[in-house]
């Protein structure tokens, strides 16, 4: 029978007591961090107010929408995937890949979507733009029609998305009615 050794014992129980206090504190630590809010919330938040319709009656069909879409080309496709009252929205593809989403929104349903551009201070072939986190660029049109680019690949950069803004027909949306 092999002797107790008190040294090898408490060596042990020691660096396992160590293990547990730190798996411990990075749970504790982690748990007690706030979580940024998420982009729907602000919307989520919105629409849930009382006497907040979902779409507003006057809002432009989506469809109207399509014809002011970036045309496809130099690699890239298009493919619509929405299309409902106020909102219309597509994928923009490269080598079968979706790199990014297309979207326009009419702000007739959801005003406060148009008011973050209020205080814009940058703008993208005339039009106030805001980004949104690290993957959105939005511009407002008409002061009502929010044209936006939201990178899906990290190899679509912020110039990516200025420039696709840029290749909706942002003139002829501003004449839409």
């Amino acid at each position: 029978m092999k002797p107790f050794d008190w040294r090898a014992n408490w060596r042990t129980n020691w660096q396992t007591g160590i293990v547990a206090i730190s798996l411990t504190l990075v749970l504790l630590i982690s748990g007690c961090q706030t979580k940024p809010p998420s982009q729907f919330a602000q919307a989520q938040q919105d629409s849930s107010k009382p006497k907040v319709t979902a779409v507003a009656k006057d809002a432009t069909q989506g469809g109207e929408f399509n014809k002011f879409f970036p045309k496809p080309g130099a690699g890239y496709e298009r493919v619509y995937t929405q299309e409902k009252k106020g909102f219309a929205e597509a994928k923009l593809k490269k080598d079968g890949k979706e790199v990014a989403m297309l979207a326009v929104s009419d702000t007739k349903s959801l005003p406060s979507a148009a008011l973050k551009f209020a205080n814009a201070t940058t703008k993208i072939a005339g039009y106030p733009s805001v980004e949104m986190g690290t993957t959105q660029t939005s511009v407002l049109v008409k002061d009502r029609y929010q044209v936006k680019v939201i990178s899906k690949a990290p190899s679509f950069t912020k110039d990516d998305r200025a420039t696709w803004i840029g290749k909706f027909d942002l003139k002829g949306l501003e004449k839409l009615k």
